[in-house]
């Protein structure tokens, strides 16, 4: 006899939605640094650097709002849960990413074709200095729990925070490499630099989303240790009472799915075990 069984690895974790809010208040702060920065200064480019920080804001609460479906409980139509929303969310974020590190290239080859002298940087090199504090401190630590929570969605954000500050990093090694060798073109090399590191990220993430929305299936590791397991329980019938095949297994969002056949015989104490436990009395 062959039954169905499926189970889930790995759901239940706690609420993760105080890290998305935790990178809107990053972002809202962001935004009001260089915003502060601008009327401080008058510097036009201030307040174009504030407002692509709003493209974070967005982001952020992108990611909240798949946070909150990808929690809801499975329902009548749908019967696996709702984990899939996180890897639209990383999509439109990878996007974001994909959009930002492009327009830093364009804006390098320009520059490199068309070498300007940099301006002094006064209090705008300190506010863009505070900011890169807080997305770095920000964004690593969403990107670690992300990750310890196999949440693709906070993944994406805490990467996305990072895009600002590689680019930041980029600006200010920039600045004091053409300080020290006086050659301009210096700068444009490392922001193309920047860019393309950028770019890379973006392609490891939409490779994972891409992943979760076509149902691969666990990584050998851990598919491994669920053969183990069965393995392991098949051995305490050691007269073939109980065997298993047909494993399939995938990831969706947070939760990992594991189904299988289960053969038992026809008769006897464990074809009754199995056949309450799945349900049928």
């Amino acid at each position: 006899m062959s039954l169905g069984a499926l189970t889930t690895l790995g759901d239940g974790s706690p609420s993760l939605l105080r890290w998305a809010w935790l990178s809107i208040a990053a972002a809202i702060a962001t935004i009001s640094l260089k915003y502060w920065a601008y009327l401080l200064t008058g510097l036009v480019g201030l307040l174009s650097d504030a407002l692509e920080s709003v493209v974070n804001l967005v982001a952020a609460i992108v990611a909240l709002i798949a946070l909150i479906i990808a929690a809801r409980p499975a329902d009548r139509t749908h019967h696996y849960g709702h984990g899939k929303a996180e890897y639209f969310a990383a999509g439109i974020e990878v996007l974001m990413i994909f959009v930002a590190a492009i327009v830093i290239v364009y804006s390098a080859i320009e520059r490199l074709l068309n070498p300007q002298p940099l301006s002094d940087l006064g209090i705008d090199l300190l506010i863009t200095m505070l900011a890169t504090a807080i997305n770095a401190a920000i964004g690593s630590l969403i990107l670690r729990v992300g990750r310890a929570h196999r949440s693709l969605t906070l993944i994406a954000d805490g990467q996305h925070l990072l895009t600002d500050v590689w680019t930041s990093i980029g600006v200010l090694i920039g600045v004091v490499l053409v300080a020290l060798s006086r050659w301009i073109p210096l700068d444009s090399i490392v922001a193309i630099a920047v860019g393309l590191i950028i770019l890379w990220t973006g392609y490891g993430l939409i490779r994972s989303s891409v992943h979760g929305l076509m149902d691969r299936a666990l990584n050998s590791e851990d598919e491994e240790r669920v053969v183990n397991e069965l393995d392991s329980f098949v051995a305490e019938y050691p007269n073939g009472e109980l065997a298993f095949h047909a494993l399939q297994t995938r990831e969706s969002g947070q939760q990992r799915f594991v189904s299988m056949h289960v053969l038992v015989p026809v008769t006897g104490p464990l074809h009754e075990d199995m056949i309450w436990s799945n349900g049928s009395k």
